[in-house]
């Protein structure tokens, strides 16, 4: 073979054998096929135990409902039985003991995650009521009208 072919050849050899012995000093010995998953088997068996040491930071509606009895009655009634507390409230880790009170998020870019007019043609529409952004109240926040426990109910 000529030398224009055989140059970078011996280079792409090169790269993938250094690529090959590097990956022999640097993946750790217990990374591989280990059951299946999402990660379709691959990871590290000693992050198991690091995963179960990670400490939660959600607690879920139900933690929440010990101590919040009516705003969690009427959020089970209400349109938004699907959604959890601490999607507007935040993480409730270190609640009540480290934290007296979780901020509300009220910006209004939280609700139009879900309320937010996609406009994707004759596409089946959701349950969920949507908004135009641009021409509904612009300039206020959602929760100034909408009750959002139970969004049916209008503050004004």
């Amino acid at each position: 073979m000529k030398r224009h072919v055989l140059h970078p050849l011996w280079l792409a050899i090169g790269v993938i054998a250094a690529i090959l012995i590097a990956r022999q000093f640097m993946v750790p010995d217990d990374f591989g096929i280990n059951g299946s998953s999402f990660t379709y088997g691959f990871y590290r068996l000693g992050d198991i135990q690091d995963w179960k040491n990670f400490p939660v930071k959600y607690e879920g509606r139900d933690y929440c409902a010990n101590c919040h009895k009516d705003n969690y009655r009427s959020i089970r009634r209400s349109p938004h039985k699907h959604v959890q507390c601490e999607n507007c409230h935040g993480p409730a880790r270190g609640h009540p003991a480290e934290i007296a009170k979780l901020p509300i998020n009220m910006d209004r870019s939280l609700c139009l995650r879900c309320h937010a007019n996609l406009d994707y043609g004759n596409t089946a529409r959701a349950e969920m009521p949507s908004i135009v952004d641009h021409r509904h109240h612009r300039r206020q926040q959602c929760a100034e009208c909408h009750n959002p426990h139970d969004p049916r109910e209008r503050f004004r």
